[in-house]
């Protein structure tokens, strides 16, 4: 039997795109995680419709819960939730898949775009992380001889971009402007990096992933990548993480991506 990636995984945004088809690889796998915690913003909405019917097919796996990462107020409730759900034990992974992207040119560019897509992208992954924390510590404890860092032990993933990169912008600036989009993952990036080097002494790996240009509601219909074959492959770069990988952006074929 393959190994298992986790015990247990939070997967945020996942009522659609690639982070229900996280939550629906996750479920198939042969060696799936015994509880699979899939956030979203409405749980009870028409756009979480195909979540609940994969939730109802496995109520002893999938737990939906309502997770807005623009309310402070609900990712405490969420991380309330999850904690007593665990009975105990600690959360192995969080995928920080929540994004928004408003594809804007400086013209289109204001004030409110740029705080709103900040919000959502970076603030949202940052409480996540700082409220989640006590339970990704919880986790890593609980392999008292094993100091290397590992997804199945405790991570933070962090869906980055391609388009984030400082080094790569002048190559794809012109093909994709998105101000909004493109500063908010930069500073995303960040974040890992800060994460991952606050997070080393308690044996927590932190990184950035791309995705790929995927075909979903964001990444649209001309995108080159099917979403199931996106997430297979994230699915096999998560399980692989080690130590070296804490503090680094890779994409879904795990090569690295400069900052």
């Amino acid at each position: 039997m393959a190994s298992r990636m986790c015990d247990s995984v939070l997967v945020t945004g996942s009522n659609r795109g690639i982070g229900l088809e996280l939550v629906r690889q996750l479920v198939d796998s042969p060696s799936s995680p015994l509880q699979i915690f899939a956030g979203c913003r409405d749980p009870n909405g028409p756009r979480a419709q195909e979540l609940q019917e994969l939730a109802q097919k496995h109520q002893d796996v999938i737990t939906v819960v309502q997770l807005d990462t623009d309310s402070l107020a609900s990712i405490a409730d969420a991380s309330k939730l999850v904690e007593a759900k665990l009975n105990g034990k600690g959360l192995n992974l969080i995928i920080n898949n929540a994004g928004v992207n408003i594809p804007g040119s400086l013209a289109e560019t204001g004030k409110r775009e740029m705080v709103d897509v900040f919000t959502t992208n970076v603030v949202g992954p940052m409480l996540i992380a700082k409220n989640f924390h006590p339970l990704l510590c919880k986790a890593a404890a609980q392999f008292p001889h094993q100091t290397s860092m590992s997804s199945s032990r405790s991570a933070v993933v962090n869906v980055s971009t391609l388009l984030s990169s400082i080094t790569r912008c002048p190559e794809n600036f012109s093909f994709s402007p998105m101000y909004p989009y493109r500063v908010s993952k930069a500073a995303l990036n960040m974040l890992t990096c800060c994460l991952a080097e606050d997070f080393k002494k308690d044996g927590i790996l932190v990184m950035s992933l791309h995705p790929g240009w995927v075909q979903t509601e964001m990444g649209g219909p001309q995108a080159p990548l099917a979403t199931a074959e996106s997430v297979s492959g994230m699915m096999k770069v998560i399980t692989s993480l080690t130590e070296k990988d804490s503090g680094t952006l890779l994409d879904w074929e795990g090569k690295n991506i400069p900052w």
